[in-house]
C-alpha cells in the first residue's frame, strides 16, 4: 500500500505511473470493452491473451484533495483500512486467498483517485470480484481496528517523510506552489491531523465515497470480454447505487503574480539540489491542445538524455549529476510543470539553475526545431508503445484517465492529437507558463560545517 504524491521526477515516470499522460497510447491498442453498469459502476475490459494473468483493479473517484477540511489524510488512512475484515471474511482473508494462488495485490491513493488491485490466474477473477465487492459495502470499522491503523500511518510519515529532508522540502514547496487548491496538502496527511483522525472520520468517508456509482472497475488480460460482463453484472451488480455526489468542484488558484523561494537545510543532505515549478493546465483544463504541447515541451526540455537540459548541463558543460524536466498532466484540475537539477564535482547549485533557467529563455525566445519536435514525439510515443506490453500499466491508464474526468475515446485519440504539437504551440507554451516572475523554487541544501 501506498500513497502518491505531488512532485515525481521524470526519470521516475516507468515506476510511477501517475507522472504518465493518461491519454497515453497506440495505434495497435487492443479492443476495449467499455460498459456501465445499473448502479452507475463503470467497466473496461482490456482483453490481452499473451499471458494466462489478469488484472483485476478498482478505482474510486476519492482522493486526499476530496478530503475535508481538517481531515487530511483520511483518504490514505481508508485505503489501509480496505484490508481490515468485513462482516463476511476476517482479517487477513482476502491477502491470504490471493498469495495462496500466486497472486499479488495493492492499492494506492492519489490527489484524485484511490485504486486496488490484484494480479492473478484467469480463473481466481470471479473470486477477486467476490471479494473486492464485499469490501465495497461489508467493512468492519471497530475502535480496535483504527487505533492501531491510525499508529501504522504514523509510523509510515515517519518513515517516508519526516525522515526524509527531500520529502519534507517537497510538501513545503507544493504548500507555497498552491495557495488555494487541496493540491497543496500531502497526500499523507499532515501529522497533527492524522493524529485527530478517528472511527467516525472513517465511517463517514465509507458512507460517503465507497460506492459502484463513484467507481471503476477496469479487467485487463487473458479474459473474455463477455464473461467479464457477465461476471461484473452478477457480483457488482448486485450492489446497490450509493448516495449521489456532488460535482468534484474544488477551490481553484488565484492568479499568481510572485517568485517564491523555500530552503531547507539538513545535516542529512550531502548533495544539494533544486526544483522550480509552475501551475500549470491539466488534460481535463487545459485549452484544445495545450496539454500535449505541455507534454513535448518536458520531452524537448528535459525528458532524457536527448533532452536540452541532459545535453548542455551533463554532456557539454559537465556541471549536472542529474537534471531534467516534468510534466504531470494527470490531474483531475491545474497540475504542475517542474524542472530539477543537482551540481556535479566542483560546480554549484547556482550554476546548475542558472544553466536549466537559460535553456528556458532559449525556448521562450527562440522556440523549438521542428526536427527537434518530431523527434521528442517518436520519443515520447515509443515510451507510450512499450507501456502497452504491461497489462497492469495498460489497466492504470484507463483507470486513473476515467477519474480524472477523461474518457475511453480520450485515450484512443491521444496518438494523433500528439502528431498535430507543433514547433509554435511548443514555444507559446513556455512562454504562457515557464515565467520565473510566477514560479517556486525549493532548495535543499547541507548544512555548512563549523
Amino acid at each position: 500500500m501506498k500513497f502518491i504524491s505531488g512532485a515525481v521526477r521524470r526519470s521516475a515516470i516507468a515506476a510511477v505511473f501517475m507522472t504518465v499522460p493518461v491519454t497515453a497510447f497506440s495505434e495497435q491498442a487492443p479492443t476495449i470493452d467499455h460498459f456501465s453498469l445499473d448502479n452507475g459502476l463503470e467497466v473496461v475490459v482490456i482483453p490481452d491473451r499473451r499471458a494466462p494473468v489478469v488484472t483485476h483493479m478498482l478505482w474510486y473517484k476519492v482522493g486526499s484533495a476530496d478530503e475535508d477540511p481538517g481531515k487530511s489524510g483520511i483518504a490514505h488512512f481508508f485505503e489501509h483500512l480496505m484490508f481490515k475484515g468485513t462482516a463476511n471474511h476476517g482479517p487477513g482473508e482476502f491477502s491470504a486467498r490471493i498469495a495462496d494462488v500466486g497472486g499479488r495485490e495493492n492499492a494506492f491513493t492519489s490527489y484524485d483517485y484511490t485504486a486496488y488491485f490484484q494480479q492473478v490466474a484467469p480463473s481466481e477473477l470471479r473470486t477477486m470480484m467476490e471479494f473486492e465487492a464485499d469490501r465495497m459495502t461489508n467493512l468492519v470499522l471497530t475502535e480496535e481496528v483504527i487505533g492501531p491503523e491510525r499508529d501504522v500511518i504514523i509510523e509510515e510519515r515517519n518513515s517516508r517523510v519526516e525522515s526524509d529532508p527531500s520529502s519534507l522540502l517537497s510538501e513545503e514547496v507544493s504548500a507555497t506552489l498552491y495557495q488555494n487548491h487541496p493540491y497543496r496538502i500531502p497526500v499523507i496527511g499532515w501529522m497533527h491531523e492524522i493524529k485527530q483522525l478517528n472511527r467516525e472520520d472513517a465511517i463517514d468517508f465509507y458512507k460517503r465515497y465507497y460506492a459502484p456509482n463513484n467507481a471503476v472497475l477496469v479487467v485487463a488480460g487473458d479474459v473474455d470480454t463477455a464473461e467479464v460482463r457477465e461476471m461484473a453484472t452478477d457480483i457488482y451488480g448486485a450492489i446497490p447505487r450509493g448516495p449521489d455526489l456532488e460535482e468534484r468542484i474544488r477551490p481553484t488558484e488565484p492568479e499568481q503574480n510572485t517568485k517564491r523561494t523555500v530552503e531547507l537545510t539538513d545535516a542529512r543532505v550531502a548533495v544539494p539540489s533544486f526544483s522550480k515549478r509552475w501551475v500549470v493546465p491539466s488534460y481535463r483544463t487545459a485549452e484544445p491542445g495545450e496539454a500535449e504541447a505541455l507534454d513535448i515541451l518536458s520531452e524537448v526540455l528535459g525528458g532524457g538524455i536527448r533532452s536540452r537540459i541532459y545535453q548542455e548541463l551533463i554532456v557539454k558543460q559537465g556541471i549536472a549529476s542529474s537534471a531534467g524536466a516534468y510534466y504531470q498532466g494527470t490531474s483531475l484540475d491545474d497540475t504542475s510543470f517542474g524542472v530539477w537539477g543537482s551540481p556535479r564535482g566542483d560546480a554549484t547549485l547556482e550554476q546548475v539553475e542558472t544553466a536549466i533557467d537559460a535553456e528556458i529563455a532559449k525556448i521562450v525566445a527562440d522556440g523549438v526545431t521542428e526536427e527537434e519536435v518530431e523527434k521528442a514525439k517518436k520519443r515520447y510515443l515509443r515510451s507510450m508503445i512499450f507501456a502497452r506490453d504491461d497489462q497492469s500499466g495498460m489497466a492504470r491508464i484507463y483507470g486513473a484517465a476515467l477519474t480524472t474526468g477523461s474518457t475511453v475515446e480520450d485515450v484512443a485519440n491521444w496518438t494523433d492529437k500528439i502528431r498535430e504539437v507543433t514547433p509554435a504551440a511548443v514555444q507559446q507554451a513556455a512562454k504562457k507558463y515557464l515565467d520565473e516572475r510566477r514560479s517556486v523554487a525549493g532548495y535543499l541544501l547541507p548544512q555548512e560545517s563549523k
